[in-house]
């Protein structure tokens, strides 16, 4: 007879008899093992090399906090590369120097941390195999002292307290690691202005000209055709010197032309378009992606980021995923000349939800 180890009560074994009658007397199957498989037990163990050759052990042990010093390294390299290439221009290259360096840098912090961790978990710690018993939540004394016994365990296996290279390296790489986001967070927006003043505000104003992008040209109305879409940007930006790049993330927008009939427009929305023209933010208010797909037949803008979709035909609603209010739209007008204007300036903020958090 078998007892719970946890209640002691016996448990005794099927009756292959009795499940056998009741079996014939239903209509249903069942599955009645006669014989249980065996317990293979463990294979046995292998040691590794550096288990039999203490030349090889020290050799893992300094692969392991070499490993965690070039983590240390790389945070220290992105910190630096933010500083060495700055983005200071409209320059496109230098975006690219930028993210490359600090990429690299924040790669090699990751996979030194990574690397390190694997190589010191399959050279230097105990391989041999054990089977952990799990027992329910809440266990008695005697269990609460034989976890802090499994961890003191642990600690032996693995040889934090006793290889203290290894251990303070680690220590060290992970301290250092979050400096460069600590640094880069810092250059998200400048210290001598408000950020919320600066994201409530666009180049967009009353008369400039919708233009496309990249090239700037202006664009006529009567370009515009059904069903089709175009990115556009305000007519000047591509002739700023400083900040294009910050202007035209704000600014960018998508022009789209529906049948008139197809557009359900608000009584205080009827002039923003034109002839079903109309023009929303390209950037979308979930986490800020830009909006780039429409779907002509269904009037659908998707943000491939997070699959949040909008109607165009309805203000640009949300339909599906996890933006929280609409595109914001443009309002447009047509000049003299038959080119596309902007009414006004966006009347609320562009992008991300949270940026409305005054």
């Amino acid at each position: 007879m078998a007892q719970d180890d946890h209640s002691g009560t016996e448990l005794a074994a099927a009756d292959s008899s009795l499940a056998a009658q009741e079996f014939a007397g239903s209509t249903g199957t069942a599955v009645i093992p006669h014989d249980a498989f065996e317990n293979p037990g463990f294979e046995p163990h292998r040691p590794r090399v550096t288990d039999e050759d203490a030349g090889r052990e020290k050799r893992a042990q300094r692969t392991v906090y070499t490993l965690f010093y070039l983590s240390i390294l790389g945070s220290v390299w992105a910190i630096a590369a933010y500083m060495l290439f700055p983005i200071e221009s409209n320059d496109v290259g230098a975006v690219r120097l930028n993210n490359m360096f600090i990429g690299l840098g924040v790669t090699l912090a990751l996979l030194g941390i990574g690397f390190g961790a694997v190589h010191w978990g399959k050279t230097l710690m105990t391989s041999a195999e054990s089977i952990d018993v799990r027992h329910p939540i809440g266990g008695s004394e005697a269990t609460q002292q034989g976890a802090v016994e499994v961890f003191r365990q642990a600690d032996e296996e693995s040889g934090f307290s006793r290889r203290t290279v290894i251990r303070n390296s680690l220590i060290g790489a992970l301290l250092v690691f979050p400096l460069p986001a600590v640094v880069l967070f810092r250059g998200l927006a400048p210290q001598d202005q408000i950020p919320v003043e600066l994201l409530s505000h666009t180049m967009w104003a009353k008369g400039t000209r919708l233009a496309l992008d990249p090239s700037g040209v202006p664009i006529r109305a009567a370009d515009v055709t059904i069903g089709s879409a175009f990115h556009v940007i305000p007519e000047g930006l591509v002739d700023l010197e400083h900040g294009r790049l910050e202007e035209k993330a704000k600014a960018a927008v998508l022009l789209m032309r529906l049948d008139p009939s197809e557009l359900n427009e608000a009584p205080d929305r009827e002039s923003w378009s034109y002839d079903g023209i109309v023009a929303y933010s390209k950037i979308c208010t979930h986490v800020g992606c830009p909006v780039a797909l429409y779907e002509q037949h269904t009037h659908h803008l998707l943000c491939p980021c997070h699959q949040s979709q909008f109607d165009v035909a309805n203000h640009c609603e949300v339909i599906f995923g996890p933006a929280k209010r609409p595109l914001p739209q443009l309002p447009i007008a047509v000049d003299d000349e038959g080119y596309l204007i902007a009414q006004s300036d966006f009347t609320e903020p562009v992008g991300p939800s949270f940026w409305e958090r005054h």
